[in-house]
């Protein structure tokens, strides 16, 4: 007569390591994060991957979705023609300030989370063979806020363009207007940017100015307004004051689409709006026909 035994789990293959208590829940194997990210334009979670393919816009509904200024610089400009200027500025704390925490700590910690020095890479490169002058500004750094630092940037770059014969271009990406921080230093760069601009129009320059989603404040009251040929992203944020703030300001409800691309299109701001795949080629077509 043979002696009753308890049922046994089978041998786990080899190199299956230990045997797992038939109680204990199967551990869940967890996505890697940022493999897949969630459209605010259509709601639908996507394929990260995909996104970065399409060059930063949704597979499901070409929402722009943040892209950095390298990026942009790689998607414009032909491969390693991108000189950049003034790349060792850097900005200080004229004021002492401090809000939740110092300034000064503000910017070592966004130097260190962006990799960026500032909210503005500037220099030459080459667009399809066609030389130029290229600036950007980062929402990624403090919103892209124009401090002193990004509006001499700015203004060394349209000087540089004015005297070298380039053309212009600046892609605005600034949700923080002119930087608090800095106080009268920052809203003196509006002033300066403006001017520096006026220089290059009559000295015969072709500025063209491209508003990405958000610009907005003092960015967008100043140069980004000034362009010969302004172009917009698709439903990128423009204005001033935010939308909230200015129905809370009129005491009136605003129109739908207030302060999107295709709102400012429909009333002559924006002379075009081109999706971000497009852009190098409507650049290039701009420079040819306003060249000649």
């Amino acid at each position: 007569m043979t002696e009753d035994r308890p049922p046994t789990d089978p041998v786990p293959p080899h190199g299956a390591g230990a045997q797992r208590n038939g109680n204990d829940p199967p551990k869940k194997r967890g996505v890697p994060e940022g493999v897949w990210v969630r459209c605010p334009g259509c709601g639908q979670t996507v394929f990260r991957k995909l996104v970065d393919e399409r060059q930063g816009l949704c597979p499901e509904c070409d929402h722009h979705f943040y892209i950095s200024a390298r990026d942009r610089i790689a998607h414009l400009l032909d491969a390693d023609s991108f000189e950049e200027w003034d790349e060792n500025l850097r900005p200080v704390d004229p004021l002492g300030f401090s809000d939740r925490k110092p300034y000064a700590e503000r910017l070592v910690a966004e130097q260190k989370r962006t990799g960026m020095p500032e909210a503005c890479v500037s220099g030459r490169g080459y667009l399809r063979g066609r030389p130029l002058a290229l600036a950007i500004t980062d929402s990624a750094f403090i919103m892209g806020s124009m401090g002193s630092v990004v509006g001499e940037k700015l203004t060394r770059a349209i000087e540089r363009a004015t005297e070298q014969k380039l053309p212009l271009a600046i892609v605005s990406g600034s949700g923080g207007g002119a930087r608090m921080h800095e106080g009268i230093f920052s809203l003196m760069q509006m002033g300066k940017t403006c001017a520096a601009l006026a220089r290059f129009h009559e000295a015969g320059g072709l500025f063209l100015s491209v508003l990405t989603n958000p610009t907005m404040g003092g960015v967008a009251a100043s140069f980004a307004s000034l362009g010969d040929v302004v172009l917009a992203e698709p439903k990128a944020l423009i204005g001033f004051a935010g939308p909230r703030v200015v129905e809370a300001t009129v005491k009136q409800k605003l129109p739908d689409g207030f302060q999107t691309s295709e709102f400012l299109l429909e009333h002559g701001f924006v002379d075009r709006i081109v999706s971000r795949p497009d852009l190098r080629g409507e650049v290039a077509r701009l420079i040819d026909y306003c060249s000649r």
